[in-house]
């Protein structure tokens, strides 16, 4: 899969599998939502991420991906797992025990102002300007106007949202790690994301097992086809439509599928859980988006290597 800026891609080749990657990534607040009513956040996490390496796995066997040989490859993708997915899904469960999906999926849109936070603390080479310090400083206000600062709120809903704040803060600090340890891997994306999502299920099966399996409440069809969307779909489908976008308009425009996340999370949050959406909520989110523009630029068609456009929670 390649992109070019000559010959671009059309909207009919890549923009049905873009809006499905908002679709699947945008409803995961919910699923993990569904999937807390019966399961803790450590099984919610270790179920996505199991379900998730077998359709990852499947997808590798049928177009014959060899998974990585190298030792040295598997120690970066055990990092790379535990910052990308291990640690964030647990801490987004974690969060979704406290704060509505909406606000989840809008903190989780900040996204990409952690990684450049990352980006210039850890390549020299990504000079912090001006102009991306103002885009960071901006972004920073829109998450403080997101979560409402000046209102009073439980203990526990300040913890959910810290907790999620924590889970951006990991995939910031993911992506730099793949762009020094394992972007141009010759294994290629797909046998390097399916190393990368079993990696991680293996790092929570200890964690698992010590703090238990046995579900806390009844698993229900609902729980069951929650999690099985979790880990299927928005761990697994959603990141090959993923590879196939960013292979036709490249990781910058792929990337911004993360704008779109809230919007979907905020229509399933408000007509299945009757979650409310407060108007500083949504001028936060143009806030933070207007930083990132600013401190990123607008998106441009390039040709991506391995994909950098941020995880769903």
């Amino acid at each position: 899969m390649t992109a070019s800026a000559a010959t671009p891609a059309p909207l009919r080749a890549w923009l049905p599998g873009y809006l499905a990657n908002a679709v699947m990534w945008g409803s995961s607040f919910a699923f993990i939502h569904v999937g807390l009513t019966a399961l803790t956040p450590v099984q919610v996490a270790f179920w996505r991420l199991t379900l998730g390496a077998l359709a990852l796995g499947a997808l590798a066997a049928v177009t014959r991906a060899r998974l990585p040989r190298s030792a040295s490859t598997w120690r970066h993708l055990v990092v790379y797992a535990a910052l990308q997915n291990a640690v964030p899904f647990t801490l987004f469960a974690v969060g979704l025990q406290h704060v509505p999906t909406v606000l989840a999926a809008i903190i989780n849109a900040a996204t990409p102002l952690s990684t450049l936070a990352f980006l210039i603390a850890v390549f020299p080479e990504e000079h912090p300007t001006r102009r991306r310090m103002v885009g960071l400083l901006v972004g920073f206000v829109g998450i403080l106007v997101v979560l409402g600062v000046w209102r009073s709120f439980p203990a526990a809903q300040w913890q959910g949202a810290l907790a999620c704040l924590a889970a951006i803060a990991c995939y910031g600090l993911a992506f730099p790690y793949a762009r020094r340890h394992l972007v141009g891997a010759p294994e290629g994306p797909i046998a390097i994301s399916t190393g990368q999502i079993a990696a991680a299920a293996v790092l929570m099966l200890p964690v698992a097992a010590a703090t238990g399996l046995r579900p806390h409440g009844t698993v229900t069809v609902g729980v069951v086809g929650a999690m099985v969307a979790l880990g299927a779909l928005s761990t697994g489908v959603a990141f090959v439509l993923n590879l196939r976008v960013i292979g036709l308009v490249g990781s910058a425009t792929a990337s911004t599928v993360t704008y779109l996340t809230p919007v979907v999370a905020a229509v399933i949050g408000v007509l299945a859980f009757g979650e409310r959406v407060t108007w500083n909520e949504p001028v936060g989110v143009l806030v933070v988006i207007g930083g990132i523009v600013l401190a990123q630029g607008v998106p441009r068609r390039r040709r991506a290597v391995l994909p950098d456009a941020p995880q769903p929670a």
